[in-house]
């Protein structure tokens, strides 16, 4: 287990690459990534920050989502996640450390790339969480792709819907439910900033979530709901062996930031604590960036 307390040389904290190569079909599994994230597992400890709330987060499963909920859990919010119906066994273990934490655990499968689903996915949340005062959304979908002429029309389409038209839905569904004080957070990303060629369409969608946020945050606070994002840069979740890159570039994954290695899904935890916490209470319309030295313009 790594001491996140103990002062240590954060280039050397984690693992760094060369990574095995690792394919497996999309959405994949957590439980068959090499090295093993580290999501706060063993690592994340709580502090009573999230006391009493109710969080909905989707792509809870894995990655930065499944990270989310055992930081929540840990600060003691009762937490509701989302995921694909493939991804149960994973979602399995997410609750069951919400629910060591002493906190209520909700398991909602569903795709989002539904408008439905995203509507039921709300009344469902707030029905069993007995309300609902952080929302984060956060699923996404990523697919390599060499060229434009690779991207077909299906590819596209799938992408929009579950990483945009899923924000929309989502966030109209559940701004009557939401009380002042409430939070609504976001996952952009470094691709919106800087994209890269064989991400065309997953970089345009965060793009627009970045813009959406922004515009969302500006209406909101009128009803003291706070919007905010976050914007990773290379992180270390089941996205990308799952063929969110190919596989060359999954042996290297992060070998380019300043760290020398990937982030892992526990280093973004305390932000989104942060974003739904009383502490951020001054915080809105901000996209923070969490790039490993690359930074967001």
């Amino acid at each position: 287990m790594t001491d996140r307390f103990t002062r240590q040389d954060p280039r050397h904290q984690y693992p760094a690459p060369p990574f095995p190569q690792q394919p497996q079909e999309p959405p994949g599994l957590v439980q068959k990534m090499t090295p093993a994230p580290d999501h706060g597992e063993e690592s994340y400890s709580g502090f009573g920050r999230l006391l009493g709330r109710k969080a909905l987060i989707t792509g809870g499963d894995s990655g930065i989502g499944r990270a989310a909920a055992i930081a929540f859990a840990r600060e003691g919010a009762d937490v509701a996640i989302n995921y694909l119906p493939s991804e149960e066994s994973d979602a399995e273990e997410v609750l069951n450390y919400v629910t060591k934490a002493g906190t209520q655990g909700f398991g909602l499968p569903g795709d989002i790339s539904e408008e439905e689903v995203c509507r039921k996915l709300i009344a469902d949340a707030v029905e069993k969480l007995g309300g609902l005062d952080i929302l984060v959304i956060n699923a996404a979908r990523q697919q390599a792709r060499e060229t434009v002429a690779d991207v077909s029309s299906d590819d596209f389409d799938r992408t929009m819907k579950t990483n945009l038209y899923a924000l929309h839905w989502l966030a109209q569904a559940a701004v009557p439910h939401l009380p002042p004080g409430a939070s609504i957070i976001t996952t952009t990303s470094i691709q919106a900033y800087e994209p890269s060629a064989h991400l065309l369409d997953y970089a345009t969608t965060k793009a627009g979530i970045a813009a959406y946020t922004k515009a969302l945050a500006t209406q909101l606070i009128e009803k003291g709901i706070r919007v905010n994002g976050v914007a990773p840069g290379p992180f270390w979740t089941v996205l990308q062996p799952s063929g969110g890159q190919f596989q060359e570039k999954v042996e290297t994954f992060g070998q380019d930031s300043a760290f020398g290695r990937p982030g892992q899904p526990v280093e973004l935890a305390p932000i989104y604590v942060l974003l739904a916490s009383q502490e951020g209470s001054y915080i809105t319309g901000e996209i923070f960036g969490v790039t490993g030295g690359k930074g967001i313009a």
